[in-house]
């Protein structure tokens, strides 16, 4: 199956590059190109990609609000989108997270981190710089200044194993080895959890098991 992308950079330089990387790649496709927000919002409405790849800093409308737009916690359909970006900036990731982002990554990741973002992304999952991501959820914690949400229903013993590799950062493949089950075993403990946490994604799984101390 073919991942079909929406990429949304204000450099033409840029666009072209990601462009062509990502079309190199045999399962994934670039439908549309966008030099801003407001062009990577009807775009990705017209065009109905499987992924949009949108940078922070572009004019008219930023990534961020582009992010929300499509992405946010009112939209009924949300598109997956990684958020990618040259500014390595706490504030820049905990927004694009909260407008609903689906990854965050540094322009100078390198070809095979962007591809996995892209085929996290599609796959329902979230890939976040491995040099941010603990920064990112440590902070997160720590600006948290109330008491972290019940779930709705006792955590069971494997989603609880489940937990731990998902808040460091694992994918469903790599959970599934660790624990000797399948990915789709992996998934439908991931959903159980989403559903009983409260959660958009996987993200905001590993924000509570932060928030809990279970890492």
């Amino acid at each position: 199956m073919t991942i079909r992308v929406l990429v949304a950079d204000d450099q033409a330089i840029v666009r072209t590059g990601l462009t062509m990387l990502l079309d190199a790649q045999p399962d994934i496709e670039v439908v549309g190109a966008a030099a801003d927000g407001v062009e990577a919002v009807r775009l990705a409405r017209e065009l109905r990609p499987d992924v949009g790849l949108f940078d922070i800093r572009m004019p008219v409308m930023d990534g961020i609000e582009a992010t929300r737009r499509l992405a946010g916690p009112d939209v009924t359909d949300p598109l997956p989108i990684v958020v990618i970006t040259t500014f390595d900036l706490d504030e820049y990731v905990h927004r694009a997270l909260k407008a609903g982002a689906r990854g965050f990554l540094l322009k100078d990741a390198g070809p095979a981190l962007l591809t996995q973002a892209i085929h996290a992304a599609a796959d329902g999952d979230a890939l976040i710089a491995p040099s941010v991501t603990v920064r990112l959820l440590a902070a997160f914690v720590h600006a948290q200044s109330s008491p972290p949400r019940q779930p709705m229903e006792p955590l069971t013993a494997r989603e609880e194993e489940v937990l731990v590799p998902v808040a460091q950062g694992r994918t469903n493949n790599e959970i599934a080895g660790e624990l000797y089950i399948t990915p789709s075993t992996v998934k439908a403990h991931l959903a159980s959890l989403m559903r009983k946490l409260g959660a958009r994604n996987r993200v905001e799984v590993a924000m509570w098991a932060h928030e809990t101390g279970r890492i």
